[in-house]
Formats: C-alpha cells, structure tokens, sequence
C-alpha cells in the first residue's frame, strides 16, 4: 500500500489526502460536493464544467444566473477548484480571474468534455486538434490569475490523434501546477477501457508538475493499482463516486487495513435522505429532478432498488419522493435478519 501517495501539492494548497472528486456535469453541485466532503477521505474537489462565456456575461448582468449556481460553494468545501470550459482567449482569461475572486483555491481548464454541443463550439476535448489555441489559452489565464492553474484533458481526439505527452509538456511549459488525464479518446467518449499506460507516459514525460490519473477507478484496488501502474501522483474519481459516496474513505481504510467498509442499507438510507433534504434546504430549481437522476445513482447495489426508483420516478414533489423514500427503507430494514 505503500505506493499511494499520501499527499500531494498544487502550488501552495496542500491537498491530502492523494484523491480527487472529478468534475462532473449535473452532479459536482455544491450540494452533492459537501455529501463527498462529509464522508471523509477526499482531498479536493471541483465543480461541474462551467462556461467561461457564462461566467463573463453573469457578471455583466450583475445578477444571480444558473451559471454562477454552478460556481457557489460553501466554506467547507476547500479546498475547492472551479472548472471551466470554452475556446476563446480573453474570455477563459477573465472568466478565470472571476473565480479567483471568488475565493476558488484553484481553476482547471476542461479540455476533455466530448459532448457534441461543447465539441462544436471548439470546447472540451475539441481543442485537442489545435495545440496552439490550447498554448494561448494556458498563457491568458496563467497571466490573468496569482492562484494555481490546472487542467483536465484526453487522450487525444481519436486513437491516430494522440496528444496527451505534447499536452502535459505544454502545460508545464506554461506554468500550470498540475494536470489530470482521462486516458480515453474524445472517439471513445464513455466507451470501452482507460489504457492507464497513457497515464504513466504523461507522468515520465513531465519534470515539475503534478500528474493526476483518471478513469476506470470503481474501487479502493482500483485506486492503489493504477498508482502503483502509472505513478501517478494522486487519483481522481468520477462516476465511480455518484453511486458509491463513501468510495473516498474507503480508499483511506483499505491502505491502512487492507479491508474496508461496504454500506450498510441503513447508511444507504441515511446517504440517500441525507442528499435529499440537502437539496430541499438549497431550495434547488430543479430537486425533483435531482432527486429522480440520483435515484439512479444511490440505488445502485439497494435490494429491490428498482422498486424504489418506480416509485421516486411517480412521484411529483419532493415530499412525496422523501415519504417513498421513508416508506420503502422502513420495509427493507425490518426484513433484515437481527
């Protein structure tokens, strides 16, 4: 076990311990981040891929946008890195000062997302295919900001299109503080296996420069592998975290113990009602939805989870969502032998 790191730095913020909670479109909310936060054993966290344009215009308009619900956090969350996306030069660098203001303790450029829509507007992992926006990019922003700058990239556009070594150079080469790489491809989208190969190239090819993996890391074996693998200096964690909240502790437990804790339907229940009155308390546009969409997520490995997502999906109010959430636990948890 010895061969997680421990801690790692990006400029000046320490970040212990060694693991990260990817961005993720529709789930890193605020709410959703603290849910993380709360169970221990995650060292940073980022918000979901944020528009730099969004950003620009928010403050222009001076008033409170869906945009700038995306970059809210509390106190609680540091440290805590905002994400954004877009293509245009002084427009990142701007966006990129605003989140500085904000009291962000890192921004990270997305040069992964391979959304169609973000793609066609020369964001996200479209700007794979030209490196030398990518190098104006990284210069504007570095120049714009005093916190520290990462970024988050593929592989490559497809498997002839490689470019994660020329990208990581690039970065160190403009001063950020760290990288993480998602070893697909932007063909790949979702699809098929993480070559963590990649990772480790990316790794060997950069002197002075933090290397985050990413990918395919669905357990605490996972994790400690592709450190081990790739010598990577701390792992990060995505869709792997939305079904399995407490997968950040159970990482610390299982390189101290060698073992770790699995749920127990009573701490399903208590997650699940948990993130639920979180939204409530937000006042959340959009907690029925929230709640229908991560239904999905924490119901996943729940006896008879698919009768409580009927339910749930039925369900027109949130009250309503939290009586069947109530209603089904009770069941569930008297049919559990003492």
């Amino acid at each position: 076990m010895s061969l997680f790191p421990s801690e790692f730095r990006i400029g000046p913020v320490p970040v212990a311990p060694a693991t990260v909670l990817a961005p993720m479109a529709g789930v890193t909310d605020t709410v959703f981040r603290r849910l993380i936060r709360n169970q221990g054993g995650c060292g940073l966290i980022m918000t979901e891929f944020t528009s730099s344009h969004g950003v620009v215009k928010s403050v222009g308009a001076r008033k409170m946008t869906r945009t700038f619900r995306y970059l809210a956090f509390q106190p609680e969350e540091h440290p805590i890195s905002a994400q954004l996306f877009g293509s245009d030069v002084q427009v990142m660098a701007e966006a990129a000062r605003v989140c500085q203001d904000l009291g962000f303790d890192v921004v990270d450029i997305n040069f992964g997302c391979p959304v169609n829509k973000v793609v066609k507007c020369n964001g996200g992992s479209g700007l794979l295919r030209d490196l030398p926006l990518v190098q104006e990019i990284l210069q504007a922003v570095r120049a714009a900001i005093t916190i520290p700058l990462t970024m988050k990239f593929r592989a490559g556009w497809n498997d002839q299109e490689l470019v994660a070594v020329q990208m990581a150079r690039l970065a160190e080469n403009c001063g950020l503080q760290a990288v993480a790489l998602h070893p697909r491809t932007r063909e790949q989208g979702y699809a098929g296996k993480s070559d963590w190969t990649r990772i480790a190239e990316v790794k060997q090819a950069v002197k002075n420069i933090v290397v985050i993996g990413n990918g395919d890391v669905l357990t605490p074996e996972d994790a400690v592998r592709m450190a081990q693998e790739t010598g990577c200096d701390a792992v990060m964690i995505g869709r792997a975290a939305s079904s399995n909240p407490w997968i950040f502790r159970q990482i610390q437990q299982y390189l101290k113990t060698g073992r770790y804790d699995h749920p127990t339907e009573q701490q399903r229940y208590e997650i699940m009602k948990t993130y639920y009155e979180m939204l409530r308390e937000r006042d959340e546009p959009d907690a029925v939805g929230k709640m229908k969409q991560f239904a999905t997520y924490f119901t996943h490995g729940v006896r008879n989870g698919s009768k409580l997502r009927v339910d749930i999906y039925r369900a027109m109010d949130a009250a309503r969502i939290l009586e069947c959430v109530d209603a089904f636990f009770e069941t569930e948890l008297e049919a559990i032998p003492a």
